[in-house]
């Protein structure tokens, strides 16, 4: 990540960018406490009907906004509300915010309707890069810049150039679909910093071939611009991602277009291959082989890492005004504790 941008500054490119005349406050998900009433504008991020023991339907949503989401059911006028909650949509839901200390947290949702424009900012309903969509872009050319085989240099052109139909998809797709960067230019961030983070650790060691890391890191998750769907902060499987995966679906296309390239080193096509192959780490995370290079071992446990801190900055957007401590977490195994920056600089001036 670079350093010096801020860290809550977000892009939003889904609803008219106009500044709405609001008709109520919005109501965060990060605010949310057990008993309150809610009336307030959310995105629906998923939707499922389900049947209780009687054969009744009811509906279970998870709703969303700038600061996470939250689960939701309808017992009553499932049959109305299920058609007007597409995901990807906007919508008002009036209910009861509740936490249950044997299910949790949820909102349970009386009523709910497509939301007008006038009800909310745009601002407040998408999640997105800490920073911005141009200083990103501009940082991936630099760094392909200094690729210096011409073979590799011109595969990531192809493939992540926004003016091909793959790059134009890699540019816009999120990173996972709820654990780190999940929302729209996700992918781009993600990458980008494993790229910049395999890129300087390869100068501390002298065995590790740099083009090849760095190519791999950029291209280790290219799949994932078929195998997820995102509208609207609504993340979704595609078909090909449940039938294949998006580790297999990024080496078809790695080795599609490195067959393309007239000259392109077998030794060095295998190289970067095995970093997609691999990237996961281990057989039961989903990778068909484990890495068994340098470089693949690099893009690992880097990627691991990017990973890993992107739950944090999910987790501490989620956290209501001076919240210290997160609850558990499946992304990082654990709670997650957020000292007030300005408490953590004022203990390092004073040791220093």
């Amino acid at each position: 990540m670079c350093a010096g941008y801020p860290v809550r500054s977000r892009i939003y490119l889904d609803f008219p960018m106009e500044q709405p005349t609001l008709t109520n406050e919005k109501v965060f998900v990060r605010d949310l406490v057990d008993g309150q009433a809610v009336d307030s504008v959310f995105v629906v991020r998923e939707r499922t009907l389900r049947q209780k023991r009687n054969g009744d339907a009811f509906l279970k949503l998870q709703l969303g906004d700038a600061t996470g989401s939250v689960e939701a059911v309808v017992w009553d006028g499932v049959d109305q509300i299920n058609g007007s909650c597409d995901p990807g949509g906007v919508v008002r839901a009036v209910g009861r915010y509740a936490v249950d200390g044997r299910y949790g947290a949820s909102l349970t949702v009386r009523s709910l309707r497509p939301a007008d424009d006038g009800e909310y900012d745009p601002a407040d309903l998408l999640e997105g890069p800490p920073i911005a969509y141009d200083t990103m872009a501009a940082g991936l050319e630099e760094l392909i810049g200094t690729v210096q085989a011409p073979h590799l240099r011109e595969l990531l052109r192809r493939l992540l150039s926004k003016s091909e139909d793959t790059g134009a998809r890699w540019h816009e797709a999120p990173a996972a679909k709820y654990y780190h960067q999940a929302y729209r230019h996700g992918l781009l961030e993600h990458c980008l910093s494993v790229a910049q983070g395999v890129s300087a650790m390869a100068a501390t060691f002298p065995s590790i071939d740099r083009d090849v890391a760095v190519a791999g890191a950029l291209l280790h998750d290219i799949g994932k611009t078929e195998a997820y769907a995102e509208r609207g902060g609504s993340i979704e499987l595609t078909d090909a991602g449940r039938l294949q995966g998006e580790i297999p679906l990024g080496y078809y296309i790695v080795r599609r277009e490195i067959e393309r390239i007239d000259g392109f080193s077998p030794q060095c096509a295998e190289a970067v291959l095995h970093i997609v192959l691999s990237h996961h780490g281990k057989l039961e995370h989903g990778s068909p082989v484990v890495p068994c290079t340098r470089e693949a071992t690099l893009v690992h446990m880097i990627d691991n890492l990017g990973g890993t801190l992107g739950s944090f900055d999910r987790i501490e957007k989620s956290l209501a005004e001076g919240e210290r401590w997160s609850q558990f977490d499946r992304g990082i195994s654990s709670s997650a504790y957020f000292a007030p920056r300005e408490e953590v600089h004022k203990n390092g001036r004073e040791a220093a």
